[in-house]
């Protein structure tokens, strides 16, 4: 079975092996990725997970009383029918 604090060494040594010149570019290109996701997904028609939660809630009380005044009408349609 493979240690995982071998793992650690060895991914340490190799992070340490790369010339710094190589992990200023993987930064930069780091950030221009992040800069480039954040502008996209803004473009994005979403919503926030708060009004997301507060839609969810409204459609559950929403389902419940259409439930509740189906069965109303069930319950009335039946009267009308056994009159």
């Amino acid at each position: 079975m493979i240690n995982a604090k071998k793992i650690e060494e060895i991914a340490k040594q190799v992070t340490d092996s790369i010339p710094p010149s190589l992990k200023n570019i993987a930064s930069d290109f780091e950030d221009k990725a992040k800069s480039v996701l954040q502008s996209k997904l803004s473009q994005l028609d979403v919503v926030t997970r708060e009004e997301f939660d507060v839609q969810t809630q409204v459609l559950i009380k929403t389902r419940t009383k259409i439930a509740e005044l189906e069965a109303k009408l069930a319950e009335l349609e039946e009267k009308i029918a056994s009159s």
